[in-house]
């Protein structure tokens, strides 16, 4: 059976569209907000191409390190990534779009990640997004 489950998280961040754009993808802003609740970014590697690809450390409280891979299949600066997904070693099969549409008093970021394998992977994919995007928020205020 295919993978077919998908996560949709919104926000709006109080901050300009260029401004939120940047922040998802400049390693060094990254490595400022990315991570989960506890979980930090101490690397990032972006290479904002199409067909360039990316890498993302999650170190977990307990000090394993867990790498996010993939590579970018739509860039459409400064609205819309579209990019491959996989954790560690799996191959990179779900897909995440990251939209950001300017709104009133900032931008709202609008992540679809899709081809999700399984209800459990679904559900912990949505905790992390949301806290993610606390992340995200907190960084550009």
């Amino acid at each position: 059976m295919p993978a077919s489950l998908t996560v949709l998280v919104r926000r709006v961040i109080r901050a300009p569209v260029e401004r939120v754009f940047a922040a998802w993808t400049q390693p060094e802003h990254l490595r400022a907000w990315w991570g989960p609740g506890p979980v930090t970014c101490p690397e990032a590697i972006v290479d904002l191409r199409v067909g360039g690809a990316y890498a993302i450390a999650n170190l977990m409280p307990d000090g394993r390190t867990s790498w996010i891979r993939g590579t970018f299949e739509v860039i459409d600066a400064p609205t819309k990534l579209v990019y491959s997904w996989g954790m560690d070693d799996t191959p990179a099969r779900e897909t995440v779009t990251v939209r950001f549409e300017e709104r009133p008093g900032g931008t709202e970021v609008i992540v679809s990640h899709e081809r999700i394998e399984s209800e459990e992977a679904r559900v912990s994919h949505g905790i992390g997004w949301k806290l993610c995007l606390d992340g995200l928020d907190g960084f550009l205020q």
